[in-house]
């Protein structure tokens, strides 16, 4: 079966369920308690992908979708990790995996508004292939690294320039506000997804298309990336990976260009879905 795993449910009271191959909401509260952690690990995922979809009761009417992760246990994310943007930043392309974590409680629905954070004037985004770790992962070789693997989505790693580069500290300032980590709309099994270094991506504002890109310009690829985070840390179920963006983020513009109140953004990862979140501000 074809799983697009999903949350749905207004922020808080999200229940799991799945679009099946018609693209109907089904419930899989009766299979599943919620998605994150354990409930996204490589076995767990495969004994869903036995449940017959057909006998899952449908979801009527339409259903906010919220992120489909409930939890991740770590946030990593890879910088500079494109070709071009690099070259864009205006950066050295690095020899290694350039490794920062987003606060976990930046995470958020993939069509939720994305509020300006206190102290913004640099707000940007970046459109990300995210991978969800299925398995305990350590010291793992390239060659073996996409078997850790259990499902991937969208996501888009929203940054706040002035926190990230002129604060001082850490990328983690930056990128960690509330709803900088929007993910979805579904995780779609490894399996399904086929080979991660052949996927176009792409983020529009306000329908002008500003990223364009495939995982192919990636300086490192998701297995080394996998096995190069596993020769320091541990990667357990449920962690996520955004595997960095391509070259078209506003501060890479001439002149540098950020969001403000009332900008859309639709975010594709291809066969990933399409997230679209409005900037608002604070109330």
């Amino acid at each position: 079966m074809n799983m697009k795993l999903v949350r749905y449910g207004e922020a808080g009271q999200e229940k799991p369920g799945l679009l099946d191959n018609a693209g109907v909401l089904r419930d899989l509260s009766a299979h599943v308690s919620d998605f994150g952690g354990a409930s996204v690990s490589t076995e767990f995922l495969a004994s869903l992908g036995r449940v017959n979809s057909e006998t899952l009761p449908e979801v009527a009417g339409t259903e906010r979708l919220g992120c489909p992760l409930s939890y991740v246990p770590n946030f990593y994310c890879v910088g500079l990790n494109y070709a071009r943007h690099a070259d864009e930043s205006g950066m050295a392309r690095p020899t290694e995996p350039i490794l920062f974590s987003k606060a976990s409680s930046a995470l958020s629905g993939p069509n939720d508004p994305l509020v300006i954070p206190r102290g913004s004037d640099r707000l940007d985004w970046e459109v990300e292939l995210g991978a969800v770790i299925g398995r305990d992962c350590l010291y793992v070789s390239e060659e073996d690294a996409l078997d850790y693997v259990s499902a991937y989505c969208t996501v888009n790693d929203v940054s706040e320039r002035s926190f990230q580069l002129d604060r001082g500290g850490q990328w983690i300032k930056g990128k960690s506000a509330p709803g900088f980590g929007p993910v979805g709309p579904w995780l779609v099994t490894a399996d399904d997804v086929g080979d991660p270094q052949a996927l176009d991506l792409s983020l529009k504002v306000n329908g002008e298309v500003v990223q364009s890109s495939n995982t192919a310009d990636m300086i490192f690829g998701l297995r080394q990336i996998i096995a190069h985070i596993s020769q320091f840390i541990k990667l357990v179920p449920g962690d996520i990976i955004a595997t960095g963006t391509p070259e078209g983020v506003g501060m890479g513009m001439k002149p540098p260009r950020y969001l403000k109140a009332g900008d859309v953004m639709e975010v594709t990862v291809e066969g990933l879905g399409t997230q679209r979140q409005e900037v608002v501000t604070a109330v």
